[in-house]
């Protein structure tokens, strides 16, 4: 299993910190049975951190730009027309994805394209699904023009009750590739993606959906 390299920092500082509460306990003499509880306890704790940084090599979908695939792998939490006012100031189709701490957090470009805009929002840590998350919580905004030009894509990055970290690697102007990363969100998290209004949307509420693979729209 490979691991993603923004894990690399937060499983070393963990497995370190770990260690020395474990050593320190057995030195200031902690009975053998509280001893192995606590270290099976950080054992399991740190599977857990192991599993969520895992990065599984995927078949990704190299598709034609016609089709725009899901950013991040979780469940269809919404389906609806909306108005984005940050980007767009118009109407457009939100699909958005709730990731729990069991997906693969890894968010990768859902078209081929340039990237015509990115921002960094500080804001609040509500729940990843509830309603105001995608204009109050902290967030980073992306959007992506397909080559011929003929439409963009919004992939708005939140942070949930428990992320606390956004990593985007995106720039203005940078020519992207469909599939490849484009960031990376830290524990559970949403992605909201806004596609135009006359994209077919391929995805029901509910559905789970993987990331670089799953047709979202055509």
């Amino acid at each position: 299993m490979r691991i993603h390299k923004e894990g690399y920092p937060t499983l070393i500082i963990s497995f370190l910190v770990f260690a020395l509460i474990a050593f320190g306990a057995w030195m200031l003499g902690m009975p053998t049975t509280p001893l192995v509880i606590l270290i099976v306890a950080f054992d399991l704790i740190w599977l857990f951190l192991l599993s969520f940084f895992r990065l599984p090599k995927y078949d990704l979908a190299q598709v034609d730009n016609s089709k725009i695939l899901a950013p991040a792998e979780g469940r269809v939490v919404v389906i609806e027309e909306v108005e984005e006012p940050e980007y767009f100031q118009g109407k457009r189709k939100q699909i958005s994805i709730f990731m729990s701490p069991a997906n693969v957090h890894v968010n990768r470009n859902p078209i081929s394209g340039t990237v015509k805009y990115t921002r960094y929002h500080k804001g609040k840590y509500l729940v990843a699904w509830h309603p105001k998350s995608s204009t109050e919580n902290e967030r980073y905004t992306s959007v992506l023009e397909s080559y011929d030009g003929k439409y963009e894509v919004l992939v708005r990055q939140i942070a949930g009750k428990l992320a606390r970290r956004i990593v985007n690697y995106l720039e203005p102007k940078q020519v992207v590739k469909q599939g490849d990363e484009m960031g990376f969100i830290k524990l559970g998290s949403r992605v909201d993606v806004f596609v135009p209004l006359d994209a077919k949307v391929t995805v029901e509420l509910e559905q789970k959906v993987k990331g670089g693979i799953t047709v979202l729209a055509e």
